[in-house]
């Protein structure tokens, strides 16, 4: 069986291009001049996928459920002898790398995985590395799945090598708005983002759903994602009297906004997407955490068609709970090799046509692709902090 190869990147390294710029011709070359190695071209019975998110800084704990969540699926393809393909066993060396949450870094190891012929890439974790890598990966032909990377402008780019496993940020914020001014009711609302990719992507379709619904917007302030201390932007918010309070942005500032939020007397209710509907969140925050609601793409874990089997085979593995995405990164890996088992091939070329018609019943549900890669009919998940756990409001569909 194949061991996966797990390697970590030093803070300091070359940047390539980040979103939006245009990689230097030379480099153009030397990416499409590489393709990727398969069972076919190497003569071997073992091919190279990649992973990337950040397995360091305070959300490693994401990535490291990411990881898992590949790694489970590869390793249970391995177990079985390999996959069939083609007439051959084939078998997968999982390439796990850490892309620290940071877009420079990203385009990095995007252009790493390249070099070492990796036949697909299962990432990366947050919408701001995910859409710079995804160029690179463009250029040279492989094939990306997203677990989950939710904004709008990943697939938006028309790379026919692009997809992702889970709603996006426009199905998300439109179900949030909604469900801010229709169903809690709240009349004035304001928006705090980490002015991310995601963050800030989720926090305009969530600004846009509640204008549509008759909610007016009374203060929209921004932040970062490795920021603590948020009594400034509290400050200003609690002095617009706002009914309730949303995030764009990750568990590791959402809890602490929350906390402090709560010192300094804000009674408006707090929502945000899934970027803090982690148990970490929770834990974090305390019993301040006591009312959030948070959203999340997919239908309830416990829910989910093979959810309950994938916890407890997860937790048996690992030892820990799943926190976010980890089952979306299960099957990302499990659509990959099907679709290279339905072309009879490894090669990036011949399993992308394959990967674009996938119709596969995985952990989270059914995986459908529309034509710009986006899933198809994702439901959304409205959770509640109660009593210390997450608990299920709603499934909108």
């Amino acid at each position: 069986m194949s061991i996966a190869r797990y390697s970590l990147i030093a803070a300091a390294v070359l940047a390539l291009t980040a979103c939006g710029k245009q990689q230097p011709a030379a480099e153009q070359g030397a990416a499409s001049a590489a393709p990727a190695a398969s069972a076919e071209s190497s003569g071997g019975d073992t091919v190279k996928i990649g992973h990337a998110a950040p397995l360091t800084g305070n959300i490693a704990h994401l990535g490291k459920d990411n990881e898992y969540g590949v790694k489970l699926a590869i390793d249970e393809i391995n177990a079985a002898g390999g996959a069939d393909i083609g007439g051959k066993k084939v078998k997968f060396e999982l390439v796990s790398e850490d892309d620290q949450a940071d877009p420079k870094t990203a385009t990095t190891l995007a252009q790493r995985f390249v070099d070492q012929k990796v036949v697909g890439v299962i990432g990366h974790l947050n919408s701001g590395t995910t859409i710079p890598a995804s160029k690179i990966y463009s250029d040279a032909g492989i094939p990306q799945v997203s677990p989950s990377a939710t904004a709008v402008a990943y697939t938006a780019q028309g790379f026919k090598t692009a997809f992702r496993v889970m709603a996006n940020d426009a199905q998300q914020g439109k179900v949030l708005g909604e469900y801010a001014v229709k169903k809690i009711g709240a009349k004035k609302v304001a928006i705090i983002d980490d002015r991310t990719a995601y963050g800030q992507g989720l926090a305009d379709e969530f600004e846009k759903s509640v204008k549509a619904s008759g909610g007016e917007v009374v203060k929209r302030e921004f932040t970062t994602n490795q920021e603590t201390d948020f009594n400034a932007i509290l400050t200003n918010i609690k002095g617009a009297k706002p009914d309730l309070v949303f995030y764009g942005g990750m568990d590791a500032q959402a809890a602490p906004l929350k906390k402090q939020a709560a010192k300094l007397g804000i009674t408006a209710k707090f929502l945000s997407g899934d970027g803090s509907m982690t148990p970490e969140f929770i834990k974090l925050a305390g019993a301040d955490a006591e009312g959030q609601i948070s959203s999340m793409p997919g239908q309830p874990k416990e829910q989910m068609p093979g959810g309950k089997e994938f916890l407890t085979k997860f937790k048996d593995t690992y030892g820990v709970e799943v926190q976010l995405y980890a089952a979306y990164c299960y099957d990302a890996a499990k659509v990959m090799v099907e679709a290279m088992k339905k072309a009879g091939s490894t090669e990036p070329a011949k399993y992308l046509p394959e990967l674009a018609k996938t119709d596969y019943q995985g952990v989270t549900g059914r995986i459908t692709f529309d034509e710009k890669g986006d899933l198809k009919n994702g439901a959304i998940t409205l959770y509640t902090v109660k009593n210390g756990k997450w608990d299920v409001l709603e499934v909108v569909n």
